[in-house]
């Protein structure tokens, strides 16, 4: 298989962000019928709807590629390009009238993110990132923040529910001390933020790949960094924990942090 052109991919998914936008804003704040998985993590049929849309037009343009997403789970999984969708991240905030969910879309090329989009939809806030593509932020160049020390850093995760085990809530907890600031909620868009340098860390657990393929290539096309808490690079299905940082430097502060003993 050929290449992709990127200047082709780009464009093509930011036809897959503005397809995806009105329908997430057709569900939102409507007060619709919320089903639950079993994971027991909430559905609506917004989530399906946007993913289904999404599933459209990739099979119409790229029927050979494959799609792994939340909610209709994998289709030709072995191919040399996969689509990772999650159609609504951050569905928590989505039912709750809360703006800050997003819809997460990754392209892989041999399980490695290349391309990845983080759109925040409803209060208008798109980035675009890869391998050969600059972060953008609503097409202006976005930079994560470098030259922080542990002590000055902003520190974000979505909540401290997530982590779930003795040893996850420890090594946050480490972490916390040592931060300037700890901020909780957000969901994706605190990739985006740290992608645009306003934050400088995320701390997840309890993911699934879907969560993170996408925004890692935003990150790391902003000049930051994303890998397991063992500092091992993502993949699909490669982890549940993800530590982002917006420089090497702090990177390797924060996993020494979290994997002290």
């Amino acid at each position: 298989m050929p290449s992709l052109d990127t200047l082709e991919m780009v464009a093509f998914v930011k036809d897959l962000a503005d397809a995806a936008a009105p329908i997430v804003a057709k569900y939102f704040r409507t007060g619709l019928a919320v089903d639950r998985k079993a994971d027991n993590s909430p559905v609506t049929a917004g989530d399906r709807a946007v993913e289904a849309r999404l599933r459209e037009m990739i099979e119409a343009r790229f029927p050979d590629h494959g799609i792994a997403g939340e909610e209709y789970g994998v289709v030709r999984g072995n191919s040399r390009y996969v689509w990772s969708l999650d159609p609504i991240d951050g569905t928590k905030s989505f039912i709750s009238g809360r703006p800050f969910f997003g819809t997460l879309i990754g392209l892989l090329e041999d399980g490695e993110p290349i391309l990845g989009v983080v759109d925040c939809s409803f209060i208008g806030e798109r980035w675009i990132g890869g391998r050969g593509v600059p972060t953008t932020f609503n097409g202006a160049p976005a930079k994560s923040r470098t030259g922080v020390s542990m002590m000055d850093a902003t520190l974000a995760a979505t909540s401290p529910d997530m982590f779930e085990t003795l040893e996850e809530t420890a090594a946050f907890a480490r972490l916390k001390d040592q931060a300037r600031l700890t901020l909780y909620a957000g969901d994706c868009h605190n990739y985006g933020l740290l992608a645009s340098g306003h934050l400088d860390l995320v701390v997840e657990a309890g993911l699934q790949d879907y969560d993170y393929l996408g925004p890692c290539a935003v990150i790391e096309a902003a000049g930051g960094i994303v890998t397991d808490w063992q500092g091992r690079p993502v993949r699909r299905d490669s982890t549940s924990k993800i530590l982002a940082a917006g420089s090497k430097e702090l990177h390797a502060k924060a996993l020494a942090i979290l994997n002290a003993v």
